[in-house]
């Protein structure tokens, strides 16, 4: 029970964020019925300072909780690791393989032929996790491999490898709500001609997992036997299907929807009637048919999709925005009017697909202008000023394999950059949605020589966090009504970026205290906090940022390493009486080289990262531990707080006093020195090993049910 008109301040996180106060003491159930939370105040960390805060994924932030009956209590935050994506957790035709290795059509790893050992692939690209509802008293997690950056022999692998996703069951504590992996399995998608590119994703209102495929192949480009695009599906159909000749451009680019049956076992369809672009993630409406998209890349589209029936968006009609600028305070705004592209099913499409169509089949091209013909600009064709045309009949071919182009022709507003991420706000009805570097295309075409210039919004390289109003009774740009609750009429900034002038001495060309880049986006209702993980170039060190919708207040509460991206964030309320926040961390120390950084010796650091990660080599998928439950309340029937004595570098135990029968322990960071229960006068002695002096120790106390009382940072004195 949350009182949400009161929430003052949420968290965000990055690798799973897990809150840790299970269920009440049964003799405390009635004492506790009228307590709700007042607020929640996340109080921020610094951003890290040395090579050894740079080169790990930690938390120095708390959270300070304020109930109904007054009393505040205090959580400190901690970051754990589910596994990596190196780690050999998978299991694969009774083999035990990395989790991020990839599999082919007939489900067998696929090695990486640059290897001299015979060695798998491995991405180095954790993205998307989706903590599904449990299913049949089970907890599973559905994770993204996005792509490989490099292969063993060190040369780019980028979008040459099939990609994957793992299904991970997950065994929960019912005292605690720690996460721990019990089994990973990887998902066939053998039956959808393998997966492209997955970045983000989403949970369905349904439980299922709606993937994506970004970054399309280019259909028209493939026809160049010579291209890079053409090499790059063969090679890719190479690896997957063992056949470069099958390879084909309109197989991928679509919203793959993953369901997990009762037994734990996975089903794949690729949803093609919500069209064909780089998309970056689809986020279902409360309606459950109506979905919004990003389209990642430069000079693209903002799409919606509103299925014919709920929880089924095997048909429905795709529609494209038209953005029309209306100010420019706070990154900008602007009104947006909706273009009907058509109508299909899933079964039209593929049909098309499957009757060998290529790009020439629907449209006529031209090198210049020429009656007929529309100039079109967008992140096809490699963003080169087009002139096309669309030959007869072909209308739905244009629509929904190539999405993107058709909606230029007709008028929509191609000219977004690096769209990101999405989240529902379902409460206020707002769609939140991450444009991570506001420039190129959105900026004023200064040449004039762009076929449009619809957006002519300010140049924020660290970009800018939007919101979108929803609203009932909306009509498309033809005066037809639109069957949805849940239209965007509207657009404008929420959360801005500020870039700097020149570096500042560890890399940061972005002000560190502001997000810059925002790429993962998700939403606690419970909590009204926007949680923002970066992918940003602009900040040596990424972070994921708590932003409370109500008070404005941002607070940095995860920091990943140098040169790793913030991924997989994915926020969830309630999972069996805990709330969890996921996230990942992928491609560790990209990049840094060439970065201009003075305050710490930079050689140093990257060997850090190098010998404590791998560069490039691997991603971590795990979880922050330490939020208060969202649903159960503390029992505050017992009054003892948790004292504690001093201790000494010749100490060889902790005492003190709690709650009588309390479980009290104590550790040094992360590592736990000792446990020990308090006797019927609440008094206790943990035994540890003696501690250097100035040495920090957590003591923390928890009830008998398991719910936290209070914990304490102590400081080991010398005498």
């Amino acid at each position: 029970m949350i009182n949400n008109k009161l929430v003052k301040k949420g968290a965000t996180l990055a690798l799973a964020l897990a809150i840790t106060v299970p269920a009440l003491s049964p003799a405390a159930v009635n004492a506790q019925e009228k307590i709700t939370i007042d607020a929640v105040k996340f109080n921020g960390m610094k951003a890290p300072s040395t090579i050894e805060e740079m080169v790990k994924t930690y938390t120095t932030a708390t959270v300070d909780v304020k109930y109904s009956n007054g009393q505040v209590k205090t959580f400190p935050l901690s970051y754990n690791y589910l596994f990596k994506s190196e780690d050999k957790v998978a299991t694969v035709n009774g083999e035990k393989i990395p989790a991020g290795t990839p599999i082919d059509v007939k489900g067998n790893p696929i090695k990486d032929p640059s290897s001299t050992d015979g060695k798998y692939f491995v991405s180095d690209s954790p993205d998307s996790n989706s903590l599904m509802l449990p299913i049949n008293e089970k907890l599973y997690m559905v994770t993204h491999y996005e792509y490989q950056t490099i292969d063993a022999a060190g040369k780019s692998a980028y979008g040459l490898v099939p990609a994957s996703m793992s299904l991970t069951e997950l065994e929960q504590d019912k005292k605690t709500g720690e996460m721990k992996p019990v089994k990973v399995e990887k998902i066939d998608f053998s039956a959808v001609n393998g997966l492209w590119i997955p970045c983000n994703g989403s949970l369905s209102p349904w439980n299922t997992h709606l993937g994506s495929e970004e970054y399309e192949p280019d259909a028209r480009l493939f026809l160049d036997t010579t291209s890079k695009v053409r090499s790059q599906v063969e090679t890719f159909s190479q690896f997957y299907f063992g056949d470069k000749a099958k390879a084909n451009p309109y197989f991928y680019g679509y919203i793959p929807e993953i369901t997990v049956e009762e037994n734990g076992k996975t089903s794949v369809e690729k949803h093609y009637s919500t069209g064909r672009f780089s998309h970056e993630l689809a986020k279902i409406m409360p309606d459950n048919k109506t979905v919004f998209y990003g389209d990642d890349g430069g000079n693209t589209g903002m799409f919606m999709y509103v299925a014919d029936e709920a929880k089924d968006l095997s048909s429905g009609t795709l529609y494209a925005a038209k953005f029309k600028q209306t100010g420019v305070e706070n990154g900008g705004s602007g009104d947006l009017q909706w273009i009907n592209l058509g109508h299909a099913t899933d079964k039209e499409v593929k049909d098309l697909i499957d009757s060998g169509i290529i790009f020439n089949d629907i449209f006529e091209t031209s090198d210049t202008p020429k009656e007929g013909f529309t100039a079109i600009k967008t992140y096809s064709n490699e963003g080169k000023v087009e002139y096309l045309k669309l030959k007869p009949g072909k209308e739905k071919a244009a629509a929904f394999l190539e999405t993107r182009r058709y909606a230029a022709i007709l008028g929509a507003t191609t000219e977004f950059n690096k769209m990101e991420g999405l989240a529902l706000n379902e409460k206020d009805k707002k769609v939140y949605i991450a444009i991570s570097d506001q420039s190129k295309a959105m900026e004023k075409d200064s040449t004039g020589k762009d076929p449009a210039d619809h957006i002519q919004l300010p140049k924020i390289k660290a970009g800018v966090t939007y919101q979108l109003d929803l609203q009932d009774g909306q009509k498309d740009s033809e005066g037809n009504a639109i069957n949805s609750s849940y239209v965007a009429p509207s657009m404008s900034g929420l959360v801005v970026g500020e870039d700097l002038k020149e570096a500042d001495s560890f890399g940061n060309t972005a002000n560190v205290d502001k997000v810059a880049n925002p790429d993962n986006l998700s939403y606690s209702e419970s909590m009204r906090t926007l949680f923002i993980g970066e992918d940003s170039g602009a900040h040596t060190n990424n972070y994921v940022w708590a932003y409370n919708v109500d008070t404005k207040e941002l607070d940095r509460v995860l920091s990943v390493p140098a040169g790793a991206e913030a991924t997989g964030l994915f926020a969830a309320d309630d999972r069996n009486g805990f709330s969890y926040i996921f996230s990942n961390f992928q491609h560790p120390g990209d990049e840094v080289d060439a970065k201009s950084i003075t305050a710490v010796n930079k050689d140093e650091l990257l060997k850090a990262v190098d010998e404590q990660i791998g560069i490039n080599k691997t991603g971590g998928i795990g979880y922050i531990s330490g939020l208060p439950s969202l649903t159960n309340m503390p029992d505050f029937t017992v009054t003892d707080a948790l004292k504690v004595d001093k201790v000494t570098a010749k100490s060889k135990s902790v005492t003190g006093t709690t709650e009588k029968d309390a479980t009290v322990q104590v550790y040094n960071g992360k590592t736990l020195l000792g446990e020990a229960k308090a006797n019927s006068k609440g008094k206790f002695t943990v035994k540890i090993n003696a501690q250097k002096a100035g040495t920090s120790l957590t003591v923390e106390a928890k009830d008998m049910a398991g719910n936290k009382i209070e914990s304490t940072v102590i400081e080991v004195t010398s005498k």
